[in-house]
This record gives structure tokens, sequence and C-alpha cells, in this order.
């Protein structure tokens, strides 16, 4: 039975290795600059460093389940997140607001489904919601980000699934620099601990941090020269056990400081050529639960 928030012990963790989602240089170079990568990845540089990336979380006890590839799938199937929600009912199959990852929620939950997954529900359009923009805090609450990937609708239909016993705070995200570009909730917010997130204050609006604040939470703040490197994208495995992206000193030092324990990966071509980092490359799908704050 899996505890649901961000920061319990991994137990079960979807992923899609480089190798079945980059396939060949070919297909990188076809599709990068369509998809709004900085630069076109190196397939054998991203096979090495996500090699580097699954092994930090095996060696947290994860355990891991793997989708395939398709040929409908694009470079973006890597960030497995998006493609599905997990929840107290089961599985809630995405809607994606970019229209050429539709595709992904089906297959990847096929996989889940053979590994004892139920599916609770889908978004259905017009509605849109990615996984990126929705976070649980702990079994009754969660937040989820209205924006460029997830609308009113999705969001509607997401209230509906989920029932009245999940307190859902709607965030309102600022708009990308490009309509194509994504600006995910939790590109401004991870929990680490039931009492401790890593935020980018900038832009968060100030009810959803009064909101943070009422449900017992600290904050350890990524530096401005950090957040578009992506400072504010990482992974619990654990209760204070983090990953994250390496190159980010400052904001490592201050998870460090906050009694976090963390482990660094080189990102360069599975995470920031295409501002998908360890949450995003990550589907956790069963979580410890984690200690009773205070």
């Amino acid at each position: 039975m899996s505890a649901f928030n961000e920061y319990g012990s991994l137990k079960k963790v979807g992923l899609r290795r480089a190798q079945t989602a980059f396939r060949n240089q070919t297909k990188a170079g076809r599709e990068w600059q369509a998809l709004r990568f900085h630069a076109e990845p190196s397939v054998e540089d991203a096979v090495v460093e996500y090699h580097q990336f699954e092994t930090l979380l095996r060696a947290s006890g994860a355990e891991v389940i793997t989708v395939p590839e398709a040929d409908s799938l694009t470079l973006d199937a890597i960030y497995v997140r998006d493609a599905c929600l997990v929840s107290p009912k089961g599985l809630i199959l995405s809607n994606m607001g970019r229209a050429s990852r539709n595709e992904e929620p089906d297959i990847n939950a096929d996989i889940y489904a053979a590994s004892g997954f139920a599916v609770a529900g889908r978004i259905d359009p017009p509605g849109t919601l990615e996984g990126g923009d929705f976070i649980w805090l702990n079994e009754t609450a969660a937040a989820v980000g209205l924006g460029p990937r997830t609308n009113a609708e999705g969001i509607r239909q997401l209230k509906d699934i989920l029932g009245p016993g999940v307190d859902l705070q709607v965030v309102e995200l600022p708009d990308p620099a490009h309509p194509d570009d994504v600006f995910h909730l939790m590109s401004m917010i991870s929990p680490l601990d039931v009492d401790l997130a890593l935020i980018y204050r900038p832009l968060m609006p100030a009810s959803f941090l009064a909101w943070l604040q009422s449900q017992g939470l600290a904050f350890v703040e990524v530096p401005e020269e950090e957040f578009l490197p992506m400072g504010c994208n990482v992974l619990a495995t654990g209760p204070r056990q983090v990953v994250m992206l390496d190159k980010l000193p400052l904001t490592k030092a201050a998870l460090e400081a906050a009694g976090c324990t963390v482990s660094t990966y080189k990102g360069d071509e599975i995470s920031r050529k295409g501002e998908g980092g360890p949450t995003c490359l990550t589907r956790p799908l069963v979580r410890a639960a984690a200690r009773v704050s205070g």
C-alpha cells in the first residue's frame, strides 16, 4: 500500500531509460528542435548519464519498473512523471498538454497494470493534466498547478476522481517564455520531508505559500542564479534523502544545512537539454509513510 506523499522512502518507481526513449541519434536529430530541447542530445552520452541516475535510485532501495519504447513516442517520453498520477483509488491517466505526448499514458499504464496497479480514471479532452503539475503533501492534502500544461477542466476532472476527502490547492502558474515551453508546478517546489520543501520563492503565489505553511512546512530556498539550471527540481528518495543535478553548489549546500543527504548526477543530456530534472525522469509509484511532523 502506497503512502501518498513526495518524500517517503521510495519503494517502486517507473522509469523509461534513455536508450528506450531516445533510441538513436537520427531520432534525436529529427525531434529535438520541435520539442524545444535546448540542443540535440547525444544518445551515447545520455545512456551513460541515465545509468548513473538509475544506479542512484536502485541504491536507495527502490524497485524499478521500466516502461517500453514505441514508434509513436518522442524524446519527451523519458520524462515519465507526466503521463499519470498515483492516487488512493489507483492511477489517474493524463491527457497531456503537449499533444505529441498523448500516446504515453496508455503505454506506461499497461506496464504498471501488469505490476498490479489499477487505473482509477483518466482525464478526458478538453481537459489537460500533466503529472509534473501535481504533488501530494500527505494523504489528504495535495496541490495542482493551473498553467500551460494543465487546464481548469483537467483540474475539475481530477477533483472528481480524487473525491472530497482530498484538500486540493490550485496554484496559478506563470506563463512560460514560449507557448510550447513547459513550466510545471514542480519547477518551483520539491517536497523534501513532511515538514520541509525546496522552493523558488519569487514565483510562488502568496496564497500557496500560506497554505503550505498552514500544512506545517518550512522552506529551503533556491537562489536566483540556480533556478534556471533546475536547482528546484529535486527528487526525494526518502525523508531528507535527495537526488539532484550536479553543478548546483549553492542549493546543494542549503539542502545539506537543512539536514538533507544529497546525491548528484550528471544530467547534461537527459535533463538540462530537455528541461527535465530528476522528478521529471521518475514516476514514483509506491512510497512508505513518513514520520509525523512534530
